[in-house]
This record gives C-alpha cells, structure tokens and sequence, in this order.
C-alpha cells in the first residue's frame, strides 16, 4: 500500500504562552515544523492544529472555579482529544511549568493523554 493512501497524521500543538506568548509560540511553531519534517521523511504528511492558551485564560479560570467548560474551551479539548499526537510548548516560571498549562491538563481530565505521543517542549519564559 502507497503512503499517499494513508490519512494524514493530525497533530495538535498547544502554545501555553503566558503575557506575550511570542517565545512560547515561536517555540511551539519550530517544534511542530520538526515534527511535520520527521513525518514527510517517513512518507506521511501532518495536519496541524495549534492552540493557543492564553485566549482560553477566562474559560481555564472559570472551569476550574465552577467545574464548566465554555464552548471555546470544549472545542480545544476536542482537537486534543482527536489528535492522533500532542506537541505541548510552555514557559517554565519559578521552576514549573505556567499554571495555564496546569489548568488545561486538569481540563483534559484523567487518562485523556493515554497513549497519545506527546512531545513537550519547555522555554524560560523570558526570551524578548
């Protein structure tokens, strides 16, 4: 069977960019243009979805203050979901990960990132 029958891979790319995501987001965008190459050099192509947390930063407040979930808020979880790999970029600040990206894997839910690759790439947060 030909590789061009195959589906495409989708690929979801979270940037949990906190103030001025830019780093985080440059970061997210250069690990995901990585993976798409790896992809095409083994024959397959990626679609790619990128999600971008700091636009979700009301909806992750109120989900984890009264439990909701807002439509925008569901649908990011649904591309997660779909996807059939994860690549994650956040900043580190005071040595952990951004308590954005804290409230969205809490959002996941338990077991939802069960046996999905998921490539996590961490910056300082504090590149200009």
């Amino acid at each position: 069977m030909s590789t061009a029958a195959w589906s495409p891979v989708s690929l979801a790319v979270v940037s949990a960019g906190v103030g001025y995501p830019r780093p985080t987001r440059l970061l997210a965008d250069w690990v995901a243009e990585a993976v798409c190459r790896s992809l095409a050099a083994g024959g397959a192509r990626a679609e790619v979805e990128v999600l971008e947390l700091h636009r979700l930063t009301a909806d992750l407040a109120q989900h984890s203050a009264q439990g909701r979930a807002s439509l925008d808020l569901r649908e990011a979880i649904a591309a997660v979901v779909a996807a059939d790999g994860l690549v994650v970029a956040a900043p580190v600040l005071a040595g952990s990960p951004s308590e954005m990206f804290d409230s969205f894997l809490a959002a996941l839910g338990d077991r939802v990132l069960s046996g999905v690759p998921v490539l996590l790439a961490l910056n300082s947060g504090s590149c200009q």
